[in-house]
């Protein structure tokens, strides 16, 4: 096995065909985060973004996009924001993970959303549920499986869309757009949630604008930005930027305007944003890892990621274990109890109105 190292630009067409083809072969792999286009999007807007290749003799065998920070301390690319890690690699890919990452220079590569199937799993990685929409059997097999499971929810989500288009005006739904203008109404909307809900403000970060409007710009058969907007009477209501690949769109940014909040517009945008992607060819919305009132009431499966980290002998790995690891452990606690859980977002929440009022 030879590992070499690059820089996103730096790989040539081949390479980039050669992922593409690997992703493609592997339902496993059917995550537009682990799509080349989102690293080499990501690259252009982040120094600290590597691809190592992976070589079997004259073949290419896998990528592994990464981040190197400082102290050799590695991430997945754009961390914090991505709902599916790893490596993109040939079926029965074996490789020693403390090899990979001391070819990376890396003293450990921490991650929180590794897909299944990897060489850099094991047994003492936690793993978490993350919730889709399957739509492979059609939405009308999926509506069904809803009012089956939660009867309730999908009537109520129907009466309030109806009511809301008595109450408001006739509602537009505009699926895929790539126009600019609604995407900044969405992200002001998910701005104003997470100062709300005393939340960090990711939009805070230029990159992160620039990233999503980027992606927006891309539109290609195997990957693609999607912003999808439902309107009343030509007011937007709700919405959701996300990334496909050719069968599996990702749940990333979704809001609505406050006002409407009473005729729960992001269940609504949901169904209907599901009908429309099982009608352009996808076949799973993946909600991502994260408890949600919301994706408990649409989901029909889930997948499994895991949360962990690999880490050689260095100290840069001991000083990450101290600073990391007993947070992460405390945070899995808290979510593992609701009563913990629920008390956290009140006081997260507190916060929130506290910092608007002082911000005001």
């Amino acid at each position: 096995m030879r590992i070499t190292l690059a820089l996103p630009r730096e790989l040539g067409e081949h390479e980039v065909s050669r992922w593409r083809a690997l992703q493609e072969a592997d339902a496993a792999f059917d995550n537009p985060f682990l799509s080349p286009e989102f690293t080499l999007t990501a690259g252009e807007l982040r120094d600290v973004v590597r691809v190592a290749v992976l070589h079997d003799g004259p073949h290419i065998v896998g990528f592994f996009p990464f981040e190197r920070h400082a102290m050799g301390i590695g991430k997945p690319v754009a961390a914090g924001l991505t709902d599916a890690q790893g490596l993109v690699h040939v079926k029965d890919l074996e490789i020693d993970a403390n090899q990979l990452i001391k070819a990376c220079g890396l003293s450990v590569y921490e991650f929180d959303h590794l897909v299944s199937g990897q060489p850099l799993l094991n047994a003492r990685h936690e793993r978490h549920p993350s919730p889709i929409i399957d739509l492979r059997d059609g939405f009308e097999r999926y509506t069904a499986g809803l009012r089956e499971h939660s009867g309730k929810t999908y009537k109520s989500t129907l009466a309030k869309s109806r009511k809301l288009q008595r109450e408001a005006g006739a509602m537009r739904h505009d699926y895929a757009s790539t126009d600019v203008a609604p995407l900044r109404t969405l992200l002001g909307w998910k701005t104003d949630q997470y100062r709300r809900t005393g939340r960090t403000d990711r939009f805070a970060h230029q990159w992160i604008v620039e990233l999503v409007e980027r992606l927006l710009a891309t539109q290609t058969e195997s990957f693609a930005g999607v912003l999808d907007m439902i309107y009343v009477d030509d007011k937007p209501v709700a919405g959701h930027f996300g990334l496909r690949t050719r069968t599996t769109l990702v749940g990333w940014f979704p809001a609505y305007d406050p006002q409407f909040a009473k005729y729960s517009p992001g269940l609504i945008h949901h169904l209907a944003m599901a009908e429309r992607a099982a009608e352009s060819g996808i076949q799973v919305i993946d909600m991502g890892r994260g408890q949600k009132e919301y994706k408990d009431k649409l989901k029909n499966g889930e997948f499994q990621v895991a949360e962990g980290r690999v880490a050689r002998a260095r100290p840069a790995a001991a000083v990450h274990w101290m600073m990391r690891v007993p947070v992460r452990k405390t945070r899995a606690a808290v979510m593992a109890n609701p009563l913990l859980l629920k008390t956290a977002d009140k006081a997260l929440k507190t916060y929130g109105r506290v910092r608007t009022v002082l911000q005001g």
